[in-house]
């Protein structure tokens, strides 16, 4: 996707490169790096996940509840307790409480009392939610995840990149 095809005109100057100067310009050169580097990254999310929402908004979910059919998918049995699936997905309980509830909703998944704890709640995919979970995957997967809008090194380098700035947050 390009800043045309979003609507847009594309700039024709970079402007976080313009706000780093700014910051040297000011007397914050030491942070200016940094201020470029988070500010990237954080327009790049932006990029992404425009892209990501746009494909899987035609199969009525978001991102946040194709991460949690996937969890699903790929658990042994189908299902996972409620607090399992926020662990793994490194967000708070409320967010994947809000996430089920839409997708119970759509009849993407069931919840159900935990047998061996009453306060706890297993979630389960129905055939429903594989269904559009498959879907959602093989249109991610050619629309975006194939072509991220790098070449394959920038993809490697990008990922061990992140991946220590992850390890350095205490992520893993």
């Amino acid at each position: 996707m390009t800043a045309e095809t979003l609507g847009r005109p594309a700039l024709s100057a970079d402007p976080i490169a313009a706000a780093r100067q700014q910051w040297v310009e000011h007397g914050w050169g030491p942070a200016a790096p940094g201020m470029a580097a988070i500010t990237s990254l954080m327009r790049a999310h932006q990029i992404a996940l425009s892209r990501v929402e746009a494909t899987l908004k035609p199969l009525g979910v978001t991102f946040a509840r194709y991460e949690v059919l996937m969890l699903l998918l790929f658990s042994q049995r189908g299902s996972l307790p409620m607090k399992l699936i926020a662990s793994r997905l490194q967000v708070h309980p409320t967010s994947v409480t809000n996430a089920v509830d839409r997708l119970e909703a759509a009849g993407l998944v069931a919840r159900t009392a935990h047998p061996d704890d009453r306060r706890a709640l297993i979630v389960t995919l129905t055939p429903s939610g594989r269904a559009v979970a498959a879907k959602a995957t093989a249109a991610l997967n050619s629309e975006v995840f194939v072509q991220p809008g790098l070449d394959e090194q920038d993809v490697r380098e990008l990922v061990e990149v992140l991946g220590r700035m992850r390890q350095s947050a205490g992520d893993f």
